[in-house]
């Protein structure tokens, strides 16, 4: 499982012409499910995402928490992350899990890591020809892996 987490200003989601979702000040997290990623791989990237400390304290130093600083989250299917350019120039998108995988996969990670910042969560939706737009703010911009823990 992989996701990249942007500090953002706002983000939003956008489907055929209406905004699904909008966040302020927060996260915008890109998430990749593998057809190997299990609960433990969740468990892992959610406990990151709501304790990473990428949003600056009083001293300015990126010290806080999306929790800590009471932002919002945004999380958005992304199976290109899963993407292996290895071999020519055209991506090669073995490495993402199907609907029947990724979809309850993603379902889980957003109720999980809703539960972890104890706020809802925005979200697209999954398979769907989405618009995203965001501010980063920074720009700060993570990616991890949860299958490279070391």
């Amino acid at each position: 499982m992989r996701v990249v987490v942007q500090r953002v200003s706002s983000a939003s989601v956008t489907i055929g012409g209406a905004v699904k979702s909008a966040i302020g000040q927060g996260l915008l997290v890109l998430l990749g499910v593998g057809p190997a990623d299990e609960q433990a791989d969740m468990d892992y990237l959610v406990k990151k995402v709501a304790g990473l400390r990428i949003f600056d304290d009083e001293n300015g130093v990126m010290n806080r928490s999306v929790v800590e600083v009471g932002g919002e989250v945004l999380v958005v299917s992304q199976f290109t992350l899963m993407a292996s350019t290895k071999k020519g120039n055209r991506p090669s998108y073995i490495g993402a899990a199907g609907h029947e995988l990724a979809v309850p996969m993603y379902e889980a990670f957003c109720a999980a890591l809703s539960a972890a910042i104890g706020r809802p969560v925005g979200t697209g939706e999954f398979g769907a020809e989405m618009a995203v737009a965001l501010v980063n703010d920074g720009p700060v911009t993570i990616c991890m892996d949860s299958k490279n823990k070391e």
